[in-house]
């Protein structure tokens, strides 16, 4: 009567088995390790540093626990504290001979202990968040006001000259609070005005307006350019955050949106606020300048160029593949005037490349350049703290006009992307302000870890007492299922690589209560039934399915309020509200799939079953006698 189909036991049983391997990793702790990334867009992480890590390490006869290539970075784990130290040395020493011109950020870091064949599944802990695990918190404040203002900025440089290569004579241009007002003598070069410029910028709403003599044209953004505008500035600031603080050698920084115009940044085991404060502040600019091909094309000038001496207004850079060259001093177009880059595709070769929108003013400069200077090379830099390097230097082929240049080359796919993104986020949309800002010690982090453990774990230990102590039999099984909804909640919170907070940890700790209540409500059931007189099996059949309908309509309700608080909520509210819906989901099924596959284990196989082990079931004697004569019809049967 009581028993599962095969197909039901198995997928408990793998249920269990997956809880099991994803939640191990998180008490196989931390090890101390070093973190290698790059700090310059022309230098890739790749096999080649890989091994050049691993001969550093070889040299100064340093055994790593393991050395991988990780995403953007190369992470080398170390046994202890002391070998971290040596390999962090060992390692700036050999790929940053000069520390003043680093190519490399090295930085100590920590990684799981947890063993290769756990990670090869991709079983890795739960990432702890700066309440448990110390760092830096910064709330930024981007100024949505000076982004539109840089627009409106650009869009006056754009209306004259639009103006000019049309022949439309004007008054004056000048820019106000609000938008841009143009000034004409009569009203019907107003309207010519108005037409052409209503075709040529969708983004501008445009007023006629009469004041005194003069005919105005007031041009302001629409507001729906005004949301697209603040948007990019904020996901570009969001993007130019996260290439900075890779620097830092942060593992898993937190960099998310706040509100309309507010970025929170966390730094999990960073302490250095000085040096986050420098990383986060810096500007980076782009700038186009023409290579010197008959100087770089001399080996005795670039060698001897090498050497710090290049010829009189020029630079030596190395392009990206290593090849060296010379770029002039002179600064022909700065990133100012770029308003997109995009990745994409060569329409010839079908080859990897970028594609990049200029503004009017930059058009007709790059139009100019290019024209005079076909079959040349012209280098993109990006400059930062005085710096430059070279992220590309193609060939000019023919004129370029209308704002659009293609830069291609021997490059993937996924390098057209990072130079993309590299020239969109190379400096900030919009400025900045740091309007809050706290530091949590490692130390204040290991004592929230302790007492958000050992809160759960009274609890836990308060609950299967209370819950054996009433329920008996049913009770240990209630126990075992509310166990089995914890490991299935820690192991999704690691497999979806979540990170812990204190929040968090208080949401553990309330979805065990939670849990348990549906438990609560089967065994009330089961006993109900009793009273009633059905007997044990059926009791179980029906304190199961009469329970499911509560369950799900409490569960579902209390699900609604998590959805909402992870729609609406932000930081905190925000980590509280996942493992609070994810611990809905889990105790649905450990509370009724997994407690009713253990009971059926324990009662399902017995086909004269006279009573259950669910503590004291009081009754009237109409209802006794009635229960012992079912039980005397079943025996006789």
């Amino acid at each position: 009567m009581n028993r599962y189909p095969l197909w039901k036991n198995l997928l408990v049983v793998i249920a269990l088995v997956f809880g099991f391997l994803y939640t191990i990793p998180n008490f196989f702790g931390e090890a101390p390790a070093v973190q290698v990334s790059s700090v310059k867009a022309t230098i890739k992480v790749d096999n080649a540093l890989l091994g050049a890590v691993k001969a550093a390490l070889q040299a100064a006869a340093i055994e790593p626990v393991a050395l991988a290539l990780d995403g953007a970075s190369i992470r080398v784990r170390l046994a202890d504290t002391d070998t971290q130290l040596k390999a962090k040395d060992a390692i700036e020493k050999a790929l940053n001979p000069d520390r003043e011109n680093a190519s490399y950020s090295v930085a100590l870091n920590l990684v799981s202990n947890s063993p290769p064949w756990l990670t090869g599944i991709h079983a890795l802990p739960m990432y702890l968040g700066l309440d448990l695990r110390g760092g830096v918190h910064f709330l930024l404040q981007v100024d949505m006001k000076g982004a539109l203002a840089k627009r409106l900025d650009s869009l006056s440089a754009d209306l004259r000259s639009v103006l000019r290569e049309k022949s439309i004579r004007h008054n004056g241009i000048e820019r106000d609070k609000q938008g841009i007002v143009i000034s004409f003598r009569d009203a019907a070069m107003r309207e010519s005005a108005r037409r052409i410029l209503a075709d040529t910028q969708p983004d501008l709403a445009l007023t006629e307006v009469q004041a005194g003599d003069a005919f105005n044209l007031v041009a302001r953004l629409k507001p729906e350019a005004e949301k697209q505008i603040q948007d990019y500035a904020l996901k570009q600031n969001i993007v130019t955050l996260h290439n900075r603080i890779n620097e830092l050698g942060v593992a898993e920084p937190i960099i998310q949106q706040q509100g309309a115009d507010r970025v929170v940044v966390q730094l999990p085991g960073v302490q250095d606020t000085a040096k986050a404060k420098d990383i986060l502040g810096r500007t980076a600019t782009l700038e186009v300048r023409m290579v010197d091909d008959e100087a770089s094309s001399n080996p005795d000038i670039m060698a001897q160029a090498a050497r710090g001496q290049p010829p009189f207004g020029t630079e030596y850079y190395v392009e990206r593949g290593g090849r060296p060259l010379l770029v002039k001093k002179q600064v022909v177009l700065t990133g100012e005037r770029l308003t997109d880059a995009q990745p994409g595709f060569d329409g010839e070769t079908h080859g990897a490349a970028v594609h990049l929108r200029l503004d009017a003013a930059g058009s007709r400069i790059f139009r100019d350049i290019t024209r005079e200077s076909i079959g040349k090379r012209m280098a993109i830099l990006l400059i930062e703290k005085g710096k430059g390097e070279v992220v590309t230097a193609p060939v000019i082929r023919s004129e370029i006009s209308g704002g659009r240049v293609q830069i291609s080359g021997s490059m993937t796919t996924s390098e057209a992307a990072d130079v993309a993104l590299l020239l969109r986020a190379g400096s900030l949309a919009a400025p900045m302000e740091i309007i809050e800002e706290r530091t949590i010690g490692p130390s204040l982090g290991a004592e929230n870890i302790s007492k958000g453990f050992h809160s759960t774990l009274w609890g836990f230990t308060a609950i299967a007492a209370f819950m054996m102590a009433y329920y008996l039999i049913f009770g240990v099984v209630s126990v075992l299922a509310l166990s089995a909804n914890l490991l299935l909640l820690i192991a999704l919170l690691s497999l979806l690589q979540a990170t812990l907070t204190l929040p968090g940890i208080a949401a553990i700790a309330l979805a065990l209560g939670m849990a348990i209540d549906s438990n609560v409500l089967i065994n009330e059931r089961i006993r109900e039934e009793l009273r009633n007189g059905s007997t044990p099996q059926a009791s179980i059949m029906a304190g199961y399915d009469r329970a499911w309908a509560t369950i799900v309509d409490s569960n579902v309700t209390t699900l609604i309020a998590g959805m909402a608080l992870l729609v609406f909520g932000s930081g905190a509210v925000r980590g509280f509200a996942v493992v609070h819906c994810l611990g809905i989901l889990t105790s649905i099924f450990s509370s009724v799939v997994v407690s009713r596959a253990l009971v059926n284990l324990i009662y399902g196989h017995r086909r004269k079953l006279e009573s259950l082990s669910i503590g004291q079931v009081w009754m009237s004697a109409g209802n006794a006698a009635s229960v012992q004569q079912k039980a005397k019809k079943t025996l006789v049967k």
